[in-house]
């Protein structure tokens, strides 16, 4: 682990962990083994190579993860690889919840993320589902039915803020809760807004 590769936001991040502090650590230490460079990026630190970001470490409440960002290419010879909802297209994490685990799979996550780097490297992209795979709730169908200006403006929108929108609009099992936050939402669409702006 050469410190000239290691970021100092790094360095803070990690005197500052009250969980995972070890598994951080020594996960720092398997990454950097692999010549990659250090980042601080979402806040957390951050593992890229020629400036394409390769994998992140971040710890929840149950457990911490190495997060691949092109995961769902990986061939996961292991399956070992998990995929955080059903929604997320791209990453997938390796878990953890003591720092023995990392240490026994060290060698397995060294050749992970050799892989994730040739990935990199030839250029290959995750095939996203487009916004037409993802059905239209009836409920925000109706409204588009109703009102012209707001399936225009709606399709105005960029992809992400669509998708956010289906699966938002979608998630609840109620129809009448469903309906009530498209209309909650209508104003936000027809003024040009996604739904965290």
């Amino acid at each position: 682990m050469t410190s000239s590769r290691m970021n100092p936001k790094v360095d803070d991040f990690l005197s500052k962990a009250e969980q995972w502090k070890e598994e951080f650590k020594k996960l720092r230490s398997i990454v950097l083994d692999c010549d990659l460079n250090e980042e601080f990026k979402w806040m957390h630190p951050c593992y890229t190579f020629e400036k394409k970001n390769i994998v992140l470490i971040h710890g929840f409440k149950n457990y911490c993860a190495l997060l691949f960002h092109k995961g769902a290419l990986l061939k996961d010879s292991h399956g070992i690889l998990i995929q955080q909802t059903d929604n997320v297209q791209a990453a997938r994490q390796i878990r953890f919840t003591n720092v023995q685990e990392i240490m026994e799979m060290e060698t397995i996550l060294k050749a992970y993320i050799d892989e994730a780097i040739e990935i990199e490297k030839a250029g290959l992209e995750v095939n996203f589902k487009k916004n037409t795979e993802f059905s239209i709730p009836e409920e925000l169908q109706h409204k588009f039915d109703d009102i012209p200006a707001l399936k225009t403006a709606f399709e105005a929108l960029t992809p992400g803020r669509q998708r956010a929108y289906i699966l938002y609009f979608s998630k609840p099992k109620q129809s009448k809760t469903r309906q009530s936050r498209v209309e909650k939402y209508m104003q936000q669409i027809l003024n040009g807004k996604g739904l965290h702006d």
